[in-house]
Parts: structure tokens; sequence; C-alpha cells
């Protein structure tokens, strides 16, 4: 009996020192950050050349100042973004935090895996970015998105190529972001296509999926569509929405445009315009500079100024069915917008944090004059659900027109029909995170 109660006490002495051990040490929770192929420019760090590399270097940061928090990556392709996000739901590949921009998240929001972070956000955080941005990533009431950087999209062009062609009067050594009106694009576009050469292409065109397709819902604006409704449906198929996609047509029987451009991909007519085979390409601060040689920006024709997009990019956190991994993701968020540097990584695009665009305003290229071309600025999916299946209907209709299977008024009807049906089902079937 007596070595009964020994090993009882012996085993009781081992339990508590088990228990204490592991009370010590933290159990490690894991949570999965899926990003895209994004280039980045910082110039806090001009070792930074994608966005993966920064929030791998804000995770270890992050890693070494939690224990038991680990952090995994996952880097996808734009094109496989369905695979890597939606297609992952329920599964141990799920992602816990997405840092994407805004025009796919939205659709995400309505999937209701996206969880409201308001409640991790200080007043300091919230009154440091503009209303705008936070405006643009609520829904009914409740913000989804933590906004990080934007980038504003518009053509670059390159300066040899209108020399060669004699259009030096278009030329401009000043860093501003030109206009030009719509005469004197058509001539631009008309003397470009005489004065290249034959094997040299004049203006970017694609359609072979949904990959660039908001640049190309900005030139059909070029004839003075509003594009939207007053309700913020696809209103397209007016005389200024015909005209807008007439135009697009119209430069592809020039021959403006690539040969069999609907079956080409944005990064195709990227590669044309490093290789100086194509005068134009749509561009921001993420790629300008890379560009090797001699270059200026320009707005998308159309209006008294002209038009661009601004893509805003930031983070959102998943609901997985895993309290544990939600807080952490959030964690993970908020130690980005609340510890030094990693903030200070948004400047070299524009800065959503106010005081970031201003520590480093002589540093970025151009922000100044981004900041003033605001004003040009369009929004291309008005806040719609289900913009990923409006993009998904919206390019068939693209190619169909440059194909020449569809008129303008029939790609106007289409588009119509059958964007604003994508916008009705991510209504109607669509639902937030309680």
């Amino acid at each position: 009996m007596k070595l009964q109660k020994r090993l009882f006490k012996a085993a009781a002495m081992l339990g508590l020192g088990l228990l204490l051990t592991g009370c010590a040490k933290k159990e490690e929770v894991t949570i999965t950050v899926k990003v895209p192929v994004l280039a980045m420019n910082s110039v806090a760090d001009s070792d930074i050349e994608s966005a993966d590399q920064f929030l791998k270097k804000a995770a270890e940061a992050f890693e070494a100042q939690n224990e038991g928090a680990a952090i995994r990556f996952v880097i996808f392709e734009q094109t496989k973004e369905d695979s890597a996000v939606t297609d992952c739901f329920d599964t141990a590949d799920a992602a816990d935090v997405l840092y994407e921009g805004y025009f796919n998240m939205s659709t995400y929001i309505y999937t209701g895996r996206m969880v409201p972070l308001d409640d991790m956000i200080s007043d300091e955080i919230r009154n440091d970015i503009d209303g705008s941005l936070w405006d643009m990533s609520r829904a009914d009431g409740k913000t989804y998105m933590m906004p990080y950087l934007s980038l504003q999209n518009t053509y670059v062009y390159n300066k040899e190529l209108f020399r060669k062609a004699g259009l030096e009067k278009y030329l401009t050594d000043e860093s501003v972001i030109q206009n030009w009106t719509l005469d004197e694009w058509e001539e631009i576009l008309s003397v470009l296509k005489e004065k290249l050469p034959e094997n040299i292409h004049v203006m970017p065109m694609y359609a072979a999926n949904n990959q660039g397709d908001t640049h190309t819902m900005t030139l059909i604006r070029s004839r003075g569509s509003s594009f939207f409704d007053e309700n913020g449906k696809f209103n397209l198929n007016t005389e200024e929405g015909i005209a807008g996609l007439q135009w697009m047509k119209d430069n592809y029987e020039k021959g403006y445009y690539p040969p069999h451009c609907e079956d080409l991909e944005i990064s195709d007519t990227v590669e044309l315009f490093y290789n100086e085979q194509i005068a134009f390409m749509i561009g921001n601060s993420a790629n300008g500079n890379a560009i090797p040689f001699d270059y200026s920006v320009v707005n998308f024709p159309g209006g008294e100024g002209g038009h661009a997009t601004s893509f805003v990019t930031g983070f959102s956190v998943f609901d997985n069915g895993d309290e544990e991994k939600v807080e952490l993701a959030k964690e993970f968020v908020k130690f980005i917008y609340e510890t030094d540097p990693w903030l200070d990584y948004s400047a070299g695009a524009i800065p959503a944090s106010q005081s970031i665009a201003e520590k480093y305003k002589d540093q970025i290229p151009m922000l100044e004059e981004y900041y003033l071309n605001n004003v040009n600025v369009v929004n291309f999916t008005a806040n719609n659900p289900n913009w990923r299946g409006v993009r998904d209907t919206f390019y068939p209709h693209i190619q169909s027109l440059l194909r020449g299977s569809e008129t303008a008024a029939e790609a106007a009807a289409g588009l119509d029909h059958d964007c604003n049906a994508a916008i009705e089902e991510g209504l109607n079937t669509g639902q937030l995170h309680e």
C-alpha cells in the first residue's frame, strides 16, 4: 500500500511538472497569408521588389515578438485567384489573411467569410487614413478591408518612339500627368501607325482573360459614357457607351492594336512595351522605376482631363472556423499598422497612411502629381458585389467585339444584361460575416 502511495505521489508530481511545462511553452498557432504576384517598390527598402518580400519580413518580426505564432505564405498568380481563395474555403489551405486589391476583395466580403476589423482599428490609425479609402472598405457600416497603399493607373508612353514619328510637340520633360483631347489622341495614334515600322505597334489591347479588363472599361468612357446609372448598374447601351465601344473597334480595324489582341493578356502588352515594340503601356509607380528608357505619363482619353483608375491594395481577414486563427490574423494585420517600420514600406506607391506620405513625400516619384490627378480618377466598380463575376462576364463581350462577332451596339446590350445579372447574383446570394 505504501508503495502504491509513493507511486501515486510520483505520478502526480510528474503530471504537475508536465502541466507546468505545458503552460510555459505556448501552443503554436499557424495562419496562412496569401498574396498574388505583385510588384512592389519601396523607398524605405530598395531591396523590396514584390509584396510577398515585404510581408515575409514583417512576419519574421511578428513571430519573434509572439511566441507560438507561425505564419506560412502562399503566393499565387493573379489569373489563379479563384483556386487560391474561394476554392480553398473549408480546407487546410484556406487563407487567414489576404493582401490584395479591393476590386477583387469586394467579392469576398459577400462570402460571409471576411471578418469586420473595426475592433482592431485605433483612433490613430483611423484618423491617419483618408476617409475616402475607409468608405471604399466598408459594407453595411463595418470595415472589412485595411487600406495599405494605392496605385493610380494611367498610360505611360515611349518618348523615343514619339520622336521617331515626328511627334515631339506632344513630349514634355516635366514630371506631370499629361492630358490630350480626343482629336490629339487621333492624330497621335494615326501618325504613330503611319511612321513606325510595321513590327512596332501603337496601343495595347487585350481580352484573353479577366485581367486588365478594368482598363478596357475606362476606355469605354472615352466618348462621354458614365458607365453606371444612378443605381450603380451597368449602363452602356447608350449613345455614349456604344460610341466608346465603336472607337475601340475602329482602333482595331485601323491596326493600332497588336494583331489578334483579343487573344493577348495584359502581360503580353507589357512585355512588348519593355521590348520597345509598342508605344503605350498601362502603367503606375509600381512599374515606372523599372522602365529602361525615356517615358512620360498620360491619362486615358475622355472628359476634360482624361481618366485614370485607382487600385487600392490592403488586408482582409477570413474566418475559417478557428477563433484562435482569426485573432492571430487580426493581430498580425494590426502589427503592420502599429509597429515600426512596416507602414513605411507603403512608400513607393501612394501610401494610405497620410503620415507616411508626408514623411516620404520628397522620395516618392510624382506623389503630388498623382494627388492632383485624383479629380480624374473614376470609380470602376461602383462598390458592386460579385465583381469577380462581373469581370468573368465582361471580357468575352470584348473578345466578340474585336473579332467582329458582335457589333458595338450588341456588345453594349450584352454587357448591360450579363454584368448586371452578375451583380444581382451577388446581391441575392451574398452574405456578410455575422
